[in-house]
């Protein structure tokens, strides 16, 4: 979509009465490709390889965390935002922060599915860059999960970089991948 045809996003902190919102949104994202972790481990070394593989057809996965979850951490973030496309609520993204090395967290970050892809969730991301800046933060981090190969994207094209992995992270097991972008 041409810049000049876009519609303002509006990226304000969270109120309780979005919570409700965002619990309806449908998390889910559809991935032709993942990232495989290979671990070795020989002769007192580790090696941990990651590749791009492509499935053999289009998967629908769900999102890691749910409703009931998102409400019970919502306060506790140091930062949540949302964006709003003509007053309805389209998107949030929250960040924890890590005192002891300046870090920030994202947490939660989801844009509604059938407004994906129209800068939704790069205003969100720039928004929390700049309150990171602004806070005094070193780091930003994200994480994402293996299987989510349209938010390893987004995370490159943002300028993050892989950082980091950890094994069955997410309560569904799921691999977690980390990107992070110095401040």
């Amino acid at each position: 979509m041409p810049s000049a045809n876009r519609i303002p996003v509006v990226v304000r902190p969270a109120r309780a009465d979005d919570i409700r919102t965002l619990a309806t949104f449908d998390h889910s994202y559809s991935t032709d490709y993942v990232w495989q972790v290979e671990v070795r481990e020989e002769q007192g070394q580790i090696t941990a390889g990651f590749r791009q593989a492509r499935l053999p057809r289009s998967v629908r996965v769900l999102y890691p965390r749910d409703a009931e979850t998102l409400a019970a951490v919502w306060t506790q973030r140091r930062l949540f935002i949302v964006a709003e496309i003509e007053d309805q609520v389209r998107g949030y993204l929250s960040v924890m922060e890590a005192t002891v090395n300046d870090t920030g967290w994202v947490a939660e970050f989801a844009v509604e599915r059938k407004v994906r892809r129209q800068g939704i969730g790069a205003v969100l991301v720039a928004s929390a860059v700049d309150w990171a800046r602004a806070v005094d933060l070193r780091r930003l981090l994200v994480e994402v999960q293996s299987k989510n190969y349209p938010a390893i994207c987004f995370c490159q094209k943002h300028g993050f970089t892989f950082c980091g992995y950890n094994d069955r992270y997410f309560a569904n097991q799921d691999i977690a991948l980390f990107f992070g972008i110095s401040l």
